[in-house]
């Protein structure tokens, strides 16, 4: 792999996924979305193949099977995966890659890229904190995807999820969108890979 890594995470309902659209979106000569597999349903709006590979129990067991993915977690009763091709392959037409990911699996990731010795690029690691505990809980509740069990399961799994912002390369405390958004894409201009000259 010769691109940049570039991890967002945070707890659910932080913001990543907007955040993380946006750069795409302004960026996307210079960056490519790392698309991660879930046996999870599709929400409203959401594509296979864009948003996630949404594969079935059984094709993620397999892929599993066969050491398909750099790391894999459940996360609230559903399998999340990165797929190793997808990171270290080195198939990106881009110098940057954006990964957005969960804790545990950020955690991961930063530990297998730094045993693979082919890496040319770098890891930038960007942790997204609440304001509070209390204005995520109120986030995920007007977001409106999970139930109220759900939103206690996801609240526990952020507690545990703060303690780590240590070992990520930044940590941005979220305040409003578009501050969050100016400090992500700072960091991003600050360290990314130019995308070299056609010949």
């Amino acid at each position: 792999m010769n691109c940049n890594l570039f991890i967002i995470s945070g707890p659910a309902g932080v913001g990543k996924t907007t955040l993380c659209d946006r750069l795409l979106i302004d960026y996307a000569e210079d960056l490519k979305r790392v698309i991660t597999a879930t046996t999870r349903e599709p929400r409203v709006g959401e594509v296979d193949g864009v948003d996630y590979y949404f594969l079935s129990k059984q094709e993620f067991e397999r892929k599993k099977s066969q050491k398909a993915f750099l790391e894999n977690e459940i996360i609230h009763g559903n399998e999340y995966g990165v797929l190793r091709e997808t990171v270290l392959g080195g198939l990106s037409d881009v110098p940057n890659l954006l990964l957005n990911i969960d804790v545990k699996g950020a955690r991961t990731i930063q530990k297998a890229f730094g045993r693979n010795s082919s890496n040319t690029g770098n890891l930038i690691s960007i942790f997204i904190s609440p304001a509070s505990i209390e204005v995520l809980q109120e986030r995920l509740r007007i977001r409106g995807t999970d139930s109220g069990e759900e939103i206690r399961k996801r609240m526990e799994t952020a507690r545990q999820e703060l303690r780590s912002v240590g070992f990520f390369n930044y940590n941005i405390r979220s305040q409003d969108r578009e501050n969050d958004y100016s400090q992500i894409r700072q960091i991003f201009l600050d360290k990314r890979k130019l995308k070299k000259p056609a010949r």
